[in-house]
């Protein structure tokens, strides 16, 4: 199995993905274990001391005035966990809580925490042994970080609360660890706090949103092409010197994606046959480019915005090198939860985009010589007719989810948090949107490779033909009388959603961006 090192540095996306979904190993590194106890002796200075310092010595949040005592502080940092461990709602999936961990772990680590060497591989036994704790939808305003997601997982290191164990069933906590052989923690000072206090939620959420979507785009320039292939329309829009004068590269290469899959087709370029007389295409197959473009360089954007935070701790107070332990802010989600709802706009117009082409697809008005709905005998058969209100109904969730999340500020602990970024709302709408753009990629492609296979005597590109048989392999049937769609449609979600599709093409075109 793959193992991940923890050093002091930060992460990978790739490191993050490893742990969320493949179950890899997270070790913490030598440096790591250096730097740790470093900080830890800085803290139990100050701890010493009778001043008061935050985080250590005093209360939290809007209660932070308040000393806390040396036999009260086990105590304090018990009870920071216990009450704010307050989710309610559904269950969050088992890679977000991974992710969360891992992130979190991140920037313990990272040696600005004062967190102990022992708490720390304490997570990470417990990220290796396959128990996740049970993390609830609501808690997290996304500042102050993402508080009662973090404090479930951290009640679960202290052997309390409820965790999924690595058969999926949820036991209490205690359980869990003992059967793993591991210690629960005894936490110190500034310890609840530092497990607490970070954007790991909202992050891990984005980088794993990063990694769909960059396949989802792919997967919807190729089904972009095999519409406009299907629509006899003009590959000549997607020439690269066209793209060249106006250089977005998200643009230039979506129009390179898809001239690469119609290389070689016999469908293309129908323009003057009287049979289907225009001078252009529609929008949604000639804008197709720029529309998938712009949001593969918002994906770039969102990129870079995620590799910073990946190098960041995340914590208040934090551990200085010189020994200073500094409040501040750094645990507002806001520069996150900016690019997941941005994310989310993107990926509707994506989505609004492949819609209107599957529409002009079942419309013999506007479909140039295809049967209505693509039916095999229209009136008695309805063909795709229902197949596209699916479409357009998960378009229209869609719109709705793009609103967003960071837009709105609800203040909290008695005004002292009064200004949130709701990132974590972001995160989980934009999961939504993601599972809802590949159906309606996954609709495209279905209606796009009936098409094809109804454009009898013409031949479709060396690529397209990879895709349909590929797709035909894979349970997603072609042309015929109406069956019941639903399992069609399924396949054809999974199809897209394993990246199949991009396995089959790819040999044929190379490698696509």
């Amino acid at each position: 199995m793959h193992t991940v090192v923890m050093g002091t540095s930060g992460t990978t996306a790739e490191d993050v993905i490893a742990v969320a979904r493949q179950g890899a190993r997270v070790e913490l590194s030598a440096e790591a274990v250096d730097a740790l106890a470093r900080a830890r002796a800085i803290v139990d200075a100050l701890a010493a001391k009778p001043e008061p310092v935050y985080g250590v010595s005093t209360g939290f949040g809007a209660l932070a005035s308040r000393h806390i005592s040396p036999e009260l502080r086990a105590q304090l940092q018990r009870n920071i966990v216990r009450s704010h461990a307050a989710g309610m709602g559904p269950r969050v999936e088992r890679e977000v809580v991974r992710a969360l961990m891992f992130l979190r772990l991140k920037t313990v680590a990272s040696g600005h925490t004062g967190v102990r060497p022992e708490v720390a591989q304490t997570m990470a036994d417990v990220l290796n042994a396959g128990i996740t704790p049970v993390v609830h939808e609501y808690g997290s305003l996304g500042c102050s970080g993402d508080l009662a997601p973090l404090s479930h997982c951290a009640l679960t290191l202290m052997g309390e609360g409820d965790a999924e164990g690595p058969d999926g069933v949820v036991r209490p906590a205690g359980e869990l660890l003992a059967e793993a052989g591991i210690t629960p923690v005894e936490l110190r000072e500034k310890e609840g706090l530092a497990l607490l206090n970070g954007t790991d939620g909202m992050l891990g959420m984005l980088i794993m949103a990063i990694a769909d979507l960059n396949k989802l785009y792919t997967s919807a320039d190729i089904t972009a092409a095999l519409t406009l292939e299907a629509l006899l329309g003009s590959e000549k829009v997607l020439q690269p010197e066209l793209h060249a004068i106006r250089p977005h590269p998200g643009q230039g290469a979506s129009a390179a994606n898809m001239a690469a899959v119609l290389k070689g087709s016999g469908l293309t370029g129908h323009f003057q046959e009287e049979s289907a007389p225009r001078v252009q295409d529609a929008y949604s197959v000639r804008c197709a480019p720029q529309v998938a473009g712009a949001g593969r360089d918002t994906l770039a954007h969102a990129t870079l915005v995620a590799s910073r935070e990946l190098a960041a701790a995340v914590d208040n107070p934090v551990v200085l090198p010189d020994g200073r332990v500094e409040s501040n802010g750094n645990f507002h989600g806001a520069p996150v939860a900016y690019v997941l709802d941005f994310l989310a706009i993107v990926a509707a117009d994506l989505g609004s985009i492949a819609e209107r082409r599957t529409d002009r697809l079942l419309d013999k008005n506007r479909s140039h010589g295809l049967p209505p709905f693509l039916a095999d005998d229209a009136g008695v058969d309805s063909g795709l007719m229902i197949a596209q209100y699916t479409q357009a109904a998960l378009v229209s969730e869609m719109k709705r989810l793009a609103v967003p999340a960071s837009a709105d500020s609800i203040p909290s602990s008695a005004m002292q948090e009064d200004h949130v970024s709701m990132g974590w709302s972001a995160a989980r709408k934009l999961r939504t949107s993601i599972e809802n753009l590949n159906r309606i990629v996954a609709i495209e492609l279905y209606a796009a490779t009936r098409a094809i296979e109804l454009r009898h005597g013409l031949t479709p590109a060396p690529a397209s033909r990879a895709a349909i048989a590929a797709a035909r392999a894979a349970g997603v049937e072609g042309p015929g009388p109406d069956r019941f769609l639903a399992p069609d449609l399924a396949a054809a979600d999974a199809f897209i959603r394993s990246g199949a599709l991009l396995e089959a093409v790819e040999p044929v075109t190379g490698p696509l961006a």
